[in-house]
């Protein structure tokens, strides 16, 4: 019998998520599907509450709905609980299990791309203060950092962020960012800042560590003008793309019962994708 699951959002169509899945289940022979459901904001509640009925085994979530498959799961992971979202779901016993998996994207990226990151890393600037950062940040602290520094330009948020994880975050104003970068061995951009059809994130790296390493969850474009400044400065650079491919393992593994590899076929599978569809510069 084909097990299916699908990713959940709304809009959904432009989602890479069906292309990833549809790459490893052809690559492992799975009897599986993987497709689209476009659901709206005011059905997400009602899709949720009767999930078993959409015939799917499981799925993954992205905006707007990753708060509402929180609250729907009966059963959480630790890592869902700590952020107050969930990006994967499937049925357990009847049951709607929740988890998230962008924190372990992120970290995998980073390890498969720059393996001794964390060697003598003490301190991060992240900038942001959105559901994303709110991730990034629990993984940086979950690697044992003696404090992330947060950067917004709404500083009330920044603050927040202090107020959930203590006081191992240091929120700081945005117009310190000269002061907040001296030094700075890890930076990381969780803004839509420098995304297609975005402004660009325009700040001075001059005064980073030369040992830093710089690295943008946004992959729309490939190399944002971040990305493309710390390289012109001989910067160590980490692309988004590899969290959305390395995200995407653990829910894989849940639902066909196979954990499959993110290679480099599968990287450049979803580069002509973005190449095809004017995305990639």
């Amino acid at each position: 019998m084909t097990r299916r699951a699908a990713v959940i959002g709304h809009p959904v169509a432009h989602s890479r998520s069906p292309l990833i899945h549809g790459y490893w289940l052809k690559s492992h022979g799975i009897d599986g599907s993987y497709g689209l459901f476009d659901v709206a904001p005011a059905d997400i509640d009602r899709f949720l509450g009767d999930f078993a009925a959409s015939g799917l085994v499981g799925a993954n979530v992205t905006v707007p709905h990753k708060e509402a498959a929180f609250r729907a799961a009966r059963e959480l992971d630790p890592v869902a609980v700590a952020l107050g979202a969930v990006n994967t779901l499937w049925l357990e016993d009847g049951r709607l299990c929740g988890a998230n998996t962008d924190v372990h994207g992120f970290l995998a990226n980073l390890d498969a791309a720059e393996p001794d990151w964390t060697r003598a890393l003490g301190e991060a600037v992240v900038l942001g203060a959105g559901g994303a950062a709110r991730g990034i940040i629990h993984g940086l602290l979950s690697r044992g950092l003696d404090r992330v520094v947060v950067a917004n330009r709404t500083f009330a948020r920044a603050e927040a962020m202090r107020a959930h994880f203590g006081p191992r975050v240091l929120p700081v104003e945005w117009r310190d960012m000269p002061a907040t970068l001296a030094g700075c061995q890890l930076l990381v951009n969780t803004t839509s800042l420098g995304m297609k059809g975005q402004p660009p994130l325009d700040i001075d790296l001059s005064a980073l560590s030369p040992d830093a390493l710089v690295t943008d969850i946004v992959y729309v474009p490939l190399v944002t003008p971040l990305l493309a400044a710390a390289r012109a400065q001989g910067l160590a650079t980490v692309d988004g793309l590899g969290m959305l491919l390395h995200q995407a393992v653990p829910g894989f593994e849940r639902w066909f019962g196979v954990r499959p590899q993110v290679t480099s076929e599968l990287r450049e599978l979803v580069l002509a994708d973005l190449a095809a569809k004017g995305q990639l510069a």
